[in-house]
Order: C-alpha cells, then structure tokens, then sequence
C-alpha cells in the first residue's frame, strides 16, 4: 500500500485562483466517513468543479470527488456526495451574507491534514474574474517565472 505522510497532503484547486479574486478565507473541518479519510490520506481526492452551499444555517461542499477506498467493503462511500462543513455561526452568517450577494461564489481552494490527522478544506469568497483579469493574472505569473529564472543563473 503506497501510504503518504499524512503531513504531505495538499490538494489544491488551482482553477479557482485563476478563475475567481478571492476576497475572504476560512479553514473549515469536513464530516467524512472511515473509508473518506483513508481515501484522503492516500492523496486520491480532487477539488476540481466543486462549491460550497449554505442551507439551513449549515455550509455544504458540493461535488468534491474522493475515489473509492481500494480496501472498502459493501460499507464504501460515493465519490461525489454533499459532505458538511464545520464551521462557527458568525463564520456561517458572514458566508450565508456574501454568498447571496451577486456574483460572489464560495470556493473550495485547499484540501489537507492537520498535525492532529484531521482534514481541513480551505474555502474562500470569490467574485468571478473577467477574460482581461485572467490575462493579467498570466502575465503575473509569467513575470514572476522569469525573475526566477533571472535569479537562478546568478
């Protein structure tokens, strides 16, 4: 079995930083099942189209994908079910307020494992960005490999 430190997991969603300006942050804890966490631990889960929801002053985490455990039994988990975040009321009420505001999304950014073994997503509040705002975030980058590369030969 190809187990990873736990400390090494690091799931990003790398669409949702170049996709929307994150305005606000917040780590939350996520309810999950045995064979979920075990799934996780072996780095098999992706942030990729997922969102967040808030219903019933709970925040839901829509279709985040974590792969069957190989070593589950008939008790194995489906890959995209809504899975609860834990957070504190005011953060709920300040995600619920922003949330319904138009064009503001809520964002999974970061998947990954504490020093305690918990898992933790990272969620922030994102405005959509425009087609020029995605050019220039390219060219930021692009900016920013090139002074590297001009540090490295030094």
């Amino acid at each position: 079995m190809n187990l990873k430190n736990s400390k090494d997991i690091n799931i990003k969603n790398k669409r949702a930083i170049f996709d929307y300006a994150i305005s606000d942050t917040f780590t939350a804890g996520i309810v999950l099942t045995g064979t979920e966490i075990k799934s996780i631990r072996l780095g098999k889960a992706s942030l990729a189209d997922s969102f967040c929801y808030v219903t019933n002053g709970e925040v839901w985490l829509k279709n985040m994908y974590i792969a069957e455990y190989f070593y589950g039994t008939y008790n194995n988990h489906a890959e995209r079910r809504d899975r609860k975040l834990l957070l504190n009321k005011k953060e709920i009420a300040k995600l619920e307020k922003n949330g319904k505001e138009a064009g503001f999304t809520i964002i999974p950014m970061r998947l990954f494992i504490n020093d305690r073994g918990l898992a933790k997503v990272v969620i922030g509040i994102g405005r959509g960005k425009k087609e020029y705002d995605k050019r220039q975030s390219i060219k930021e980058r692009e900016d920013k490999r090139s002074m590297a590369r001009l540090f490295e030969k030094r």
